[in-house]
């Protein structure tokens, strides 16, 4: 039998650790190529979901001077969160994990984030935010996902230049960078695809936070649908992790992003500066424009935007970017 190992960013603060990743039978997700063309590119697509994830698999964190264990719950998936109080600069920070199944062992290294002391923390959502991908319709979507790769994958004009000035506002070294996070409906099984184009188009590092894993061919034909109940929670969880920083949240009107960025707001009043929700059809959405105005009501400011130039200008407005940057 095979045996991998899928770790994913972490973060830690003054108080606590938090690290993740899943085991698998045979093949993780990322080890199939996203840059092949046509139906190579729909294959290795379609390889992702065909994944078996393994449970109940002695797991071993190793990082400075922790060395913890747990076991992977039913999808494969595991989680630390650990009690941390050590110095720790900010920074991304190298950690360890691995596992063993009879003769069979892995080891693999990711990251976790110490922020650096900031003006703004920045949550962003993905599909239609930054990276055009046609959620509002199912066929197209789909039709996109499987046949263009990474190369033939499209950001929106501007998103890389807003989202570097809102990565360095208020930092004076270019070395120190506010927090980011990406936080999708999509599943952790397309973990390394999203990370690729992040890269790929030079979005600043983020840690990444995704929906529950799928294991089949029917799981991947509704992918990044249903339920996004879990992008509140995990936008809370973060917030409630560092809640000492200011945040940015973006978004767009095809799905559930004002609703949902609604909810956090009145929950969280203090630490919202400012929201940012992309239109992604022809007109303005009539409940999007409600929502956006309830939250303006709540002293939280707000741009309903098409392209990322209004948005460059609203930061620039409020204060939150530097004109200088530009």
């Amino acid at each position: 039998m095979k045996l991998d190992l899928k770790l994913y960013r972490g973060y830690v603060n003054d108080e606590q650790l938090v690290v993740f990743g899943h085991v698998f039978r045979s093949w993780a997700p990322d080890k199939y190529r996203l840059d092949r063309k046509g139906i190579r590119h729909a294959v290795s697509i379609i390889h992702m979901f065909r994944i078996k994830p393994l449970e109940n698999v002695e797991v071993r964190l190793k990082f400075r001077n922790i060395e913890v264990t747990t076991k992977t719950l039913k999808d494969g998936y595991f989680r630390f969160t650990l009690p941390f109080t050590e110095n720790l600069e900010s920074g991304w920070h190298t950690y360890e994990v691995s596992c063993k199944i009879a003769e069979f062992g892995i080891v693999e290294t990711s990251e976790l984030l110490k922020p650096f002391e900031s003006k703004v923390g920045v949550i962003s959502d993905i599909d239609d935010t930054f990276l055009v991908s046609h959620s509002r319709s199912f066929f197209r979507k789909l039709y996109v996902l499987l046949l263009r790769n990474i190369n033939k994958r499209k950001i929106f004009t501007d998103v890389a230049r807003h989202y570097q000035a809102l990565s360095h506002a208020g930092q004076e070294n270019a070395e120190i960078f506010n927090s980011f996070f990406f936080v999708s409906s999509s599943e952790w099984n397309l973990y390394e695809f999203i990370d690729s184009i992040t890269r790929m188009h030079e979005l600043p590092k983020a840690v990444i936070k995704l929906k529950k894993i799928k294991t089949g061919i029917s799981d991947f034909l509704f992918t990044g649908r249903g339920s996004h109940d879990h992008k509140f929670e995990k936008i809370k969880d973060i917030i409630m992790f560092y809640p000492k920083l200011q945040y940015v949240l973006l978004g767009d009107d095809s799905q559930r992003d004002p609703f949902l960025y609604e909810r956090i707001v009145k929950i969280f009043p203090e630490n919202i500066r400012a929201i940012y929700i992309r239109q992604t059809s022809r007109h303005r959405k009539r409940e999007t424009v409600k929502i956006l105005e309830n939250i303006e009501s709540l002293n939280v400011s707000t741009c309903y935007f098409k392209n990322s130039e209004k948005a460059i200008e609203h930061s620039k407005k409020m204060g939150i970017i530097e004109k200088a940057i530009f």
